[in-house]
């Protein structure tokens, strides 16, 4: 893949929007940080003005399709960025991108934003997906027409997207489960709480789980697995009728989002100490409760990356016909604590 203004950034330890002001000669910066980023991509071959010719010159049209489902997530809002950056930095080339967010996880609304899209001319669709029969069938047909369909965060099986760009949900999901085990006392329950149960993520987040807990912990029991629509106030619901239920709950996994709720819920009923909390994403309010001690561990997935990565990549297969190197691009895992929050 060609060198991205963000692997300069990370390379030169500046932003993103730092490393553009240098390169194209506008705004305010230090003049030593210009020269130390030019300098930095000339040695990584960056070649933006070339690229920029080449494109005005083949007069195609390059339109990118990104949809986003599940947007409102607080989690999102760091791959909204990422996507962001990417639609500017490929704009800057003469290309467009046009970026839909959807409120929920809906497959049939998927499926109709996708021949939304194209019907607006895109060339490429990068989208989250949910794990159904007739979105699947739209991404082979997509496929079959020549638009190339990236999946992110979340990925459909046995299709014919061009690849996912997101964390190894299963493998987190038996790091979740190899945290848990380490700090629950003998006996007790635990409850996973995950989002959607269309949701490839999820699911994956949830099996990884329970097969690695199985294995682990037979004298822990899990009860059944909980769904809470990515929305806080049903985590909380679910938490209270649970703990009204098994007083001996000593651990919630949060496959998904919730934390909120189930903080709420814990604080309620005096039992943030006793119930250990495991949850996903670094976001500002889940890092603040891991700060505070009401939740062990979070588990990170790098979401900027997320939204960045898959327009560049159908940028590159679109435009010169260049194939992603990996089928699967997995994100980082990154283990927090309260100990090890920068």
């Amino acid at each position: 893949m060609a060198v991205t203004l963000q692997q300069i950034a990370e390379a030169a330890g500046v932003s993103r929007g730092t490393v553009d002001r240098a390169l194209n000669n506008r705004g305010r910066i230090n003049a030593e940080v210009a020269d130390r980023i030019r300098r930095i991509a000339d040695e990584m071959g960056y070649q933006p003005n070339r690229a920029g010719r080449a494109l005005a010159m083949s007069k195609r049209s390059i339109t990118i399709g990104v949809l986003i489902q599940a947007a409102e997530t607080p989690f999102m809002e760091n791959v909204i960025e990422g996507a962001e950056d990417a639609k500017a930095e490929v704009e800057r080339l003469g290309a467009d991108v046009i970026i839909r967010r959807m409120e929920d996880f809906d497959a049939g609304k998927a499926v109709e934003a996708m021949y939304e899209l194209k019907k607006a001319g895109c060339n490429g669709i990068a989208m989250i997906p949910v794990d159904d029969g007739e979105l699947k069938e739209t991404v082979n047909r997509f496929a079959d027409e020549n638009i190339p369909v990236i999946t992110f965060n979340s990925d459909i099986e046995e299709s014919k997207r061009l690849c996912f760009v997101g964390q190894d949900t299963y493998q987190s999901g038996r790091v979740a489960a190899g945290l848990m085990a380490d700090i629950l006392p003998a006996d007790g329950k635990v409850l996973v709480i995950s989002g959607y149960p269309t949701s490839y993520g999820h699911k994956n987040r949830t099996k990884g789980f329970l097969g690695e807990f199985a294995a682990l912990r037979e004298d822990v029991r899990v009860l059944d697995v909980q769904y809470d629509f990515d929305d806080d106030y049903m985590a909380e619901m679910i938490t209270r009728g649970m703990l009204k239920e098994y007083e001996d709950l000593s651990g919630i996994y949060l496959a998904a989002s919730g934390v909120e709720g189930v903080c709420k819920a814990l604080k309620d009923f005096g039992m943030e100490e006793k119930v250990k909390v495991i949850s996903n994403d670094l976001t500002a309010r889940n890092v603040q409760y891991l700060r505070e001690g009401k939740i062990r561990f979070l588990i990170g997935q790098d979401g900027y990356r997320q939204g960045y990565e898959p327009v560049m990549l159908l940028f590159e297969k679109i435009f010169d016909g260049k194939e992603p190197e990996k089928e699967y691009a997995y994100t980082e895992i990154v283990i927090k604590t309260r100990y090890n929050l920068v």
